[in-house]
């Protein structure tokens, strides 16, 4: 194995490990997340703390990570896909990288974000499925009533390959992407640069304090910057809607007529 195939296999190892443990460790927010974005007029969140207290109480510890399963299953391969992309394309198109380009680096995050959707877009339609369950379940005015049993992410995906084919996993392939390509280009050259500015030279790298802190900056301006389209692809995702609540053909419609009347996420 030559060194840089060690190099990449390292990178793989390293990004996957950094994905299962970001699921174990922000879950219950991201569940949270799904729950606000989806909830429409007046439902039964007020805002974060108030979901997270309440599904604590409704569904006990282990209900805060429904859908976790799903995540943890499909972040290991995504991340690997991300990683892996990104540092081909920074190769390839900045050869040995010691000079900054930032178009260059925005080019390879745009290509990294683009080859992920192959996992991430089946991966958030299972986990949003699971997540959401507890929001109809919670009594929301006008929500439909909640199962009696819920189905699992199994179930779930054999139904839709059932009724719809590949392309049911794939609904809201369009807001995917249109969310984490703008995220990886601007998470990608941030990082880069930020990272860029702790190294030094005997060690020839960053400390992981400031790699640390470089990462939360990147990842904050990325996160916030795309926080609408990931509204958008959390409502065109969402297969079961309660009672009142908008439906959407599509990312012009979810826009134009169903967002805009919804309440937006806390």
């Amino acid at each position: 194995m030559s060194r840089q195939d060690l190099s990449i296999t390292a990178k793989l190892i390293n990004g996957g490990m950094a994905g299962l443990v970001g699921v174990t460790c922000v879950f219950p927010i991201d569940l949270a997340k799904t729950r606000l974005q989806n909830q429409q007029g007046t439902g039964p969140y007020r805002g974060m703390t108030d979901c997270l207290v309440k599904t604590a109480r409704a569904e006990g510890f282990l209900g805060m990570y429904r859908g976790a399963a799903v995540n943890l299953t499909l972040v290991t391969p995504e991340k690997a896909i991300k990683l892996a992309a990104n540092d081909f394309l920074r190769q390839l198109l900045m050869g040995d990288g010691t000079q900054r380009n930032l178009k260059m680096e925005m080019l390879a995050g745009c290509g990294a974000g683009m080859c992920q959707v192959v996992i991430t877009c089946p991966m958030e339609m299972l986990k949003i499925q699971l997540q959401d369950a507890g929001r109809l379940a919670a009594g929301a005015p006008g929500s439909a009533p909640s199962p009696p049993t819920r189905p699992s992410a199994t179930h779930i995906a054999r139904e839709l390959l059932r009724t719809q084919g590949l392309a049911g996993l794939y609904k809201g392939l369009g807001a995917t992407l249109l969310r984490d390509i703008p995220f990886s280009i601007i998470y990608f050259p941030l990082f880069a640069n930020l990272n860029g500015l702790g190294v030094s030279e005997p060690a020839g790298k960053a400390s992981f304090a400031h790699s640390f802190l470089s990462g939360c900056v990147a990842g904050c301006v990325a996160a916030i910057t795309v926080t609408p389209l990931d509204v958008l692809k959390t409502r065109i995702q969402t297969l079961k809607k309660g009672l009142g609540e908008d439906s959407y053909s599509g990312l012009a419609d979810c826009t134009s007529s169903g967002c805009g009347r919804g309440r937006p996420p806390s």
